[in-house]
């Protein structure tokens, strides 16, 4: 059997970091003595996560373009591109990739198009219902272009997509995890209604202040909550709650390292609508209320929540009256036990059950082929 070498590009989000790793991951179980090498952009999360989940990487000094595009700092940009597709043209030399992946990100733009430069077959990975700008330039390089919504030939070309879903982090499904430990690691009680708040690592700000702004009701409710505030509002909300009084019934933390025990603890999650964690409600058959953030490409995570919502999958509140309705429809939900069951129902019936191999694979058709 001759040596497989594989090349993974993209970062900047969890939610591109973790489908790559998970993605690495599955190649690794098929073929332990595959070589993976990541490239991500200086700088950036991956350049910690990748190492951290045992893979080598190499930094890019690339970044986003400008808006408006015809400011003059785009000049650097543009310069900044062009060396990092030689940094990578040396990289592939050097490592002689089989095949490059792409799962979005700044890094990815450089590395596919210099691997098809080299002749070194490429696919990308969209985690989005709606694609994102690096991917839609790449998607005439790459001959496979695995998706996770249907109705993604409005941005690829049709004979090259495979709906193979997203990636989620290993370790969530633990099936001899339960509600009762998992509710003791929280401090709660497992017979009263959860309600699990996550507006990702550094947090969200519309969804804290909702939650600021309803403590009373918090307080008064048989509503039992987990709140991930984000590193980056940890310290004022922890200031404005010992000025407040923190209801008894609210866990505040910045970060919650073991998801599956959250996610098992909680009967309704309450999270911004990105790619990753839309994947993972589905795959666990989680209710959810959903707040697109208003701060990404597109408006593509309102897209990713309308995808359920119309599923009667989830439901949705915008970011603009988060403030007023979340906590009110969160409390209303969560007693509600038939809709619960009928959300995360229908919620389960969207989920890809084994996307990360169903990847690898075609990954690994493309370097045989080579």
């Amino acid at each position: 059997m001759n040596e497989l070498k594989v090349i993974i590009s993209g970062g900047g989000t969890g939610g591109h970091i973790f489908p790559a790793v998970s993605i690495a991951n599955a190649i690794r179980e098929i073929r332990p003595d595959a070589k993976i090498l990541f490239v991500g952009a200086e700088g950036r999360m991956e350049m910690q996560r990748v190492p951290a989940a045992g893979y080598e990487i190499v930094g890019l000094p690339i970044r986003g373009l400008y808006r408006p595009l015809w400011k003059l700092a785009n000049i650097g940009v543009i310069l900044d591109f062009l060396k990092s597709k030689r940094m990578v043209k040396m990289t592939i030399q050097e490592f002689h990739p089989d095949v490059a992946v792409g799962v979005g990100g700044y890094a990815s733009s450089a590395t596919l198009n210099a691997a098809h430069e080299l002749g070194i077959p490429c696919l990308i990975q969209e985690q989005n219902s709606y694609a994102g700008l690096t991917n839609k330039t790449l998607a005439k390089k790459a001959e496979k272009i695995c998706v996770a919504y249907e109705g993604m030939e409005r941005f690829f070309p049709k004979d090259r997509i495979i709906l193979t879903g997203n990636p989620v982090r290993q370790g969530l499904l633990d099936p001899t995890l339960t509600k009762t430990e998992s509710s003791a690691i929280f401090g709660l009680e497992p017979e009263l209604p959860t309600v699990l708040i996550i507006g990702g690592s550094l947090g969200a700000r519309t969804m804290n202040e909702s939650v600021l702004g309803c403590l009373e009701q918090i307080r008064q409710s048989r509503v039992q909550f987990i709140w991930q505030t984000g590193s980056y509002y940890h310290k004022e909300i922890q200031e404005a709650l010992t000025k407040q009084g923190k209801p008894a019934n609210l866990y505040v933390t910045d970060f919650i390292s073991r998801m599956d025990q959250a996610y098992k603890a909680a009967d309704l999650v309450i999270s911004r609508a990105g790619a990753s964690s839309i994947s993972e409600l589905c795959l666990l058959g989680k209710p959810s209320i959903l707040v697109p953030s208003p701060n990404v490409a597109e408006d593509h995570q309102t897209c990713n929540a309308m995808a359920l919502v119309k599923k009667d999958a989830a439901l949705m509140v915008k970011d603009a009256e988060a403030r007023q309705k979340l906590i009110p429809l969160a409390l209303e939900t969560v007693a509600n036990k038939e809709q619960l069951k009928k959300l995360g129902e229908n919620a389960y019936k969207m989920a890809f059950k084994d996307s990360a191999r169903v990847i690898a694979e075609e990954v690994l058709k493309l370097a045989e082929r080579k």
